[in-house]
């Protein structure tokens, strides 16, 4: 189905593996439209109740994008590109109902950083390393990176690491709040796996609300607070809601049916 991606669903995981080890799993527009609709199909899949993105062998989660497919870009259509990629990706996954978990597993450059700074949150290999270089080839991060990295660490070392066009190694992304976990390679994708389990314990639609509420925080023109209160009120209509305060009344594990 896919050329440049792999994916597996199994114990309500869907993981989703950017397969392109020869070009360090760069993403190109090929792999952008895939990923979406990996994204896509996982999300409408009421078997999946979380998706983890990583890149394949040891080297790369992305290495950042195929400048080969827009080097020779204009004005227009490196704003088109821009556009269209937030649209189709990065944005797309911010704001998935589905949680997203991403594990970095190597360099994560450019639009591969964008790209785990678009998922809920991240953990790492102590090998990963990270960074928006962009500025070295004479343009700017246009996947969200320069909204997204101030918001996780903060102005002054967005600002740095923009500048500098540097890398950062996982310890210091961990320092820096980039990162959730830093754990060795082999134990990644079950730290992973981990993290996804004790999500899936809870209630599927409340955490879509709460991505939801989260998420508005960070938007333009929109109040977060008012955001919550809706997003509140609207789970005491839910299954989940009557499930998850009747076990708990009754002592019991709740059994969600994600309603």
């Amino acid at each position: 189905m896919y050329t440049n991606i792999l994916t597996t669903l199994q114990d309500g995981i869907t993981t989703i593996t950017i397969n392109r080890p020869t070009k360090l799993n760069a993403l190109n527009k090929a792999t952008i439209e895939e990923l979406h609709t990996a994204f896509d199909t996982a999300d409408k899949d009421t078997a999946t109740k979380v998706i983890i993105i990583t890149g394949s062998g040891e080297k790369a989660f992305v290495a950042g994008a195929d400048i080969s497919e827009f080097a020779d870009f204009s004005e227009a259509e490196g704003g088109e590109l821009a556009a269209k990629g937030q649209h189709l990706l990065f944005d797309f996954v911010a704001n998935l109902r589905t949680p997203v978990i991403a594990a970095v597993n190597g360099f994560a450059l450019g639009g591969g950083l964008e790209l785990a700074m678009a998922a809920h949150f991240r953990i790492a290999s102590d090998t990963a390393k990270m960074g928006l270089p962009e500025v070295s080839l004479g343009v700017i991060p246009g996947y969200g990176g320069t909204q997204r990295l101030p918001q996780l660490v903060g102005k002054g070392r967005a600002m740095e690491l923009i500048m500098t066009a540097g890398m950062i190694d996982a310890a210091q992304a961990l320092t820096y709040g980039l990162v959730n976990h830093v754990v060795p390679l082999a134990e990644l994708l079950p730290l992973a796996e981990k993290i996804a389990g004790k999500i899936m314990r809870n209630s599927s639609v409340a955490i879509a609300a709460a991505i939801q509420s989260v998420n508005a925080a960070y938007e333009t023109g929109v109040n977060g607070f008012e955001t919550e209160i809706k997003a509140f009120s609207t789970c005491f209509g839910t299954a989940d809601f009557k499930e998850g305060t009747t076990a708990f009344l009754e002592k019991r594990k709740p059994n969600f049916p994600g309603k």
